[in-house]
């Protein structure tokens, strides 16, 4: 077949490259194994950090996420992984992150903050339910 292509002078085309993905669905392709790893979280809220102030929320939520899982009692990934959730208009996951935040921080040092936000994304998940019949 390929010398019948050769002889026609026929040439394959190059494919078209995929469409250009968010930095993190590369990596989240291939997600590890987590354990107890206090040094890759701190560097997953790094590089959280670094997409939130570049406004990229979905990728810095997930790596706050990644954070929550390589060290699960790492209250500040929970409060930054709120915060982004919000951004990303998720009123129920930033107050799930919120609240485990409150649970984890040994007296929080943001909980009235944190409290208020709470009350305002109950009143938007609230608002977003359909009334029950």
């Amino acid at each position: 077949m390929l010398l019948a292509a050769l002889a026609t002078g026929q040439r394959r085309r190059p494919e078209a490259p995929p469409p250009p993905r968010e930095p993190d669905e590369v990596e989240a392709e291939a997600e590890p194994e987590y354990t107890f790893n206090p040094i890759q979280a701190q560097k997953e809220l790094k590089i959280g950090d670094f997409y939130f102030k570049k406004k990229s929320y979905r990728a810095a939520a997930g790596r706050y996420e990644r954070a929550t899982k390589w060290q699960p009692d790492l209250a500040d990934a929970y409060f930054k992984l709120g915060e982004a959730q919000e951004k990303l208009d998720k009123p129920e996951e930033a107050r799930a992150a919120f609240q485990k935040y409150l649970e984890l921080s040994p007296p929080p040092r943001r909980a009235e903050e944190v409290k208020k936000k709470i009350g305002q994304l109950e009143k938007q998940v609230g608002k977003q339910k359909p009334p029950s019949k």
